[in-house]
C-alpha cells in the first residue's frame, strides 16, 4: 500500500522490553505491508539483548530507527518519548503497535485510510468485524467489562479504548496535550482516547483481528488493572462532580 499523500509522513512507534523473538519478524511485516512508512522502536533497556538486536536492524535498515531508554518505566512512557522523538523530526502520523504480534501490520493500510477522515483512528476488537484470537474467555470477559466500564463512567462513545494499535495525527496530540499524561501501564490507552473525545477530535474505530502472542511474556498485570480501574473512577467521578458544580452555579 501506498501512503494517502494527504497524511504525509507516517511513523510506527512500537515499544520493547525483551522482545527479541518477536522484534525482527514484525518490523519485516510492517516495512512489507507500507514500505513507505519509518519504524521507531523504543527499547526499555531489555536484559534479553533486544536493543541490540533493533540497533542492527536499524543499521541494516534507513527506515528503521531506535530510542534507547534506561530502564523499564510502563507502555505509556515509552509513547511517549517516542511521541516527542517523532514531532520533533517532522512526523505527520504516529502509529502505536505492539510488538508481540497482536496487532496484525497487514491491517496498517486500513487504520490509514480511515485517517484520512478523522484525527485519531482505533483498532477496534469489540465492534462489527473484529475479533479476538486465542484468549481465554475470562481474559476476553474482563477486557470488554473495562471497556463498557470507561464507556459508561467517562461518557467516552467508543467500543475499545483500551485498544493500543491506533494511529494519531501530529496535530491530534499536540491538541490533547501530552505533558500532563502521566498513565503508565495501559490505562494510558484510555486516557488519549478520553483526552481526544473531549478536545473534540474526530475519533473513528476500524475492526481488527488481535490475535494473542505466540512467544514472550504479557505485560499484563494486576498492577496494570487496578491503575487502569483507579484512573477512570477518578476521572469519572471528576467529571460528574464538575458537571453539579456547573449546574448548582447556574
Amino acid at each position: 500500500m501506498q501512503v494517502p499523500q494527504e497524511l504525509g509522513r507516517v511513523l510506527v512507534i512500537i515499544p520493547t522490553y525483551n522482545e527479541r523473538e518477536n522484534l525482527e519478524p514484525i518490523v519485516a511485516r510492517v516495512r512489507a505491508a507500507v514500505p513507505a512508512v519509518d519504524v521507531l522502536v523504543v527499547d526499555d533497556a531489555s536484559p534479553d539483548g533486544t536493543g541490540e538486536l533493533a540497533d542492527r536492524l536499524a543499521a541494516g535498515d534507513g527506515q528503521v530507527h531506535v530510542l534507547h531508554r534506561q530502564g523499564k518505566e510502563g507502555l505509556g512512557a515509552a509513547y511517549i518519548a517516542g511521541f516527542g522523538w517523532a514531532l520533533d523530526r517532522g512526523y505527520d502520523v504516529l502509529v502505536e503497535m505492539d510488538a508481540d504480534g497482536s496487532h496484525q501490520p497487514e491491517e496498517l493500510p486500513a487504520l490509514l485510510t480511515a485517517l484520512v477522515r478523522a484525527d485519531v483512528v482505533i483498532g477496534a476488537r469489540y465492534v462489527p468485524g473484529g475479533r479476538v484470537v486465542n484468549w481465554p474467555l475470562k481474559r476476553e470477559a474482563l477486557s470488554r467489562g473495562a471497556n463498557t466500564y470507561a464507556r459508561l463512567l467517562l461518557g467516552v462513545p467508543l467500543h475499545d479504548s483500551t485498544g493500543g494499535y491506533r494511529a494519531y495525527r501530529a496535530s491530534a496530540l499536540h491538541k490533547i496535550g501530552l505533558d500532563g499524561v502521566d498513565s503508565r501501564g495501559y490505562c494510558f490507552q484510555i486516557d488519549l482516547a478520553y483526552r481526544a473525545v473531549r478536545a473534540g477530535l474526530r475519533v473513528a474505530e476500524v475492526p481488527i483481528t488481535f490475535i494473542e502472542r505466540e512467544r514472550g511474556n504479557s505485560k499484563m498485570s494486576r498492577d496494570v488493572m487496578a491503575e487502569a480501574m483507579w484512573r477512570v473512577t477518578r476521572w469519572g467521578v471528576s467529571d460528574r462532580t464538575r458537571a453539579l458544580r456547573e449546574r448548582g452555579s447556574r
